[in-house]
């Protein structure tokens, strides 16, 4: 009888472990705090190569704003980007973006030509739980076919939409480098990823420009574009500050003239009497000599001027306004395949 009590209260006590155990993941869950995320999205065109008067084509970039709000604080984690055919179709994940310090990531894409049904999942963290925002819709047509789209944003400083330098000073914009969808699907047929160089042209003289990194990468199944700092460095005239007086020397000293020139009409008499007494004519070379040493210290002037004081590049940066283009080439070893944008910079004095 005790013996079956006893099994029986062991049973009970393994039941309730299992369901304690049970519930903890719930009740974890229970524990997270609700959140809400929202997806705003923006397009803009831009020409492409294949663009003509006759014939003017357009690239489509979709960029999209997603918040993340908590009633615990700013969250952190991962969005989703998802997309479907139509509103009744399975969405895929086609990017995914990490909240930054305010709850907020940016996503920009080149999506083929067609509908599209978009919204953000945020997967959620320890303290947040998971959240869907309501869905953006977007129609894309007529495209001009280009595996890569590059775009300028984040300029700075910058006044009517171009970057504005004064001779001598730096600015910085962000380069994106967005590749079209069916780019990206034929990269995952390979299963290589690919990289694209930037570059820029049509710079004033006397400037130059830098990226930070030069190769992007885009790799399979990377929808998202991946960027590159890019900073534009002008040039100001120099001017030589004024140098502090050279060490004296004979050519330009009147006491050094006073002490030279009665030395040099003794010298005249010492060489006259020379003919007479031969000492003397070996003291009147020596003489000579110190004095022709003495005069040569003139010519410390310009070496001083030159050694402290080297000439400096008087030149500066064309003034005036230019349209930079910013090119992005990439190529499989065989075809070599580019895209540019322009941006416009003006240099003021």
């Amino acid at each position: 009888m005790i013996g079956k009590q006893c099994r029986g209260l062991r049973l009970s006590w393994i039941a309730g472990l299992g369901v304690a155990l049970a519930v903890l993941p719930a009740a974890r869950v229970l524990g997270q705090t609700s959140t809400t995320t929202t997806l705003t999205a923006q397009s803009s065109t831009q020409s492409c190569s294949a663009s003509t008067t006759a014939n003017p084509m357009t690239t489509t970039l979709t960029t999209l704003t997603v918040g993340v709000s908590s009633a615990s604080g700013t969250p952190s984690g991962t969005v989703n980007i998802e997309d479907a055919t139509s509103p009744t179709a399975t969405p895929t994940t086609i990017a995914s973006a990490s909240l930054d310090a305010t709850g907020h990531a940016t996503v920009t894409l080149f999506l083929a030509n067609g509908s599209h049904t978009l919204s953000a999942v945020y997967t959620g963290s320890t303290s947040d739980a998971a959240s869907t925002s309501s869905s953006a819709s977007e129609s894309i047509s007529a495209q001009c076919s280009s595996d890569f789209v590059v775009s300028v944003s984040n300029i700075s400083p910058i006044n009517s939409g171009a970057m504005v330098l004064t001779a001598g000073q730096s600015g910085t914009a962000t380069i994106t480098v967005t590749p079209s969808q069916e780019f990206v699907a034929s990269l995952s047929t390979t299963g290589a990823p690919t990289f694209v160089t930037v570059s820029c042209a049509g710079l004033p003289s006397e400037s130059s420009c830098s990226f930070t990194p030069t190769n992007v990468e885009i790799q399979p199944g990377q929808d998202e574009g991946v960027t590159s700092d890019m900073v534009i460095q002008t040039t100001s005239a120099t001017v030589r500050s004024t140098p502090p007086a050279a060490p004296v020397g004979p050519g330009n000293s009147p006491v050094a003239w006073a002490i030279l020139l009665p030395g040099l009409l003794g010298l005249g008499g010492l060489g006259w009497g020379a003919r007479r007494r031969r000492w003397l004519h070996r003291l009147a070379l020596v003489l000579l000599v110190g004095l022709v040493t003495l005069l040569g210290t003139t010519g410390c002037n310009p070496l001083y001027y030159y050694h402290n004081y080297p000439v400096t590049n008087p030149h500066q940066t064309s003034l005036g306004t230019f349209n930079i283009a910013i090119t992005g080439q990439s190529t499989d070893g065989v075809v070599a395949v580019t895209n540019s944008t322009t941006m416009v910079l003006t240099v003021q004095p």
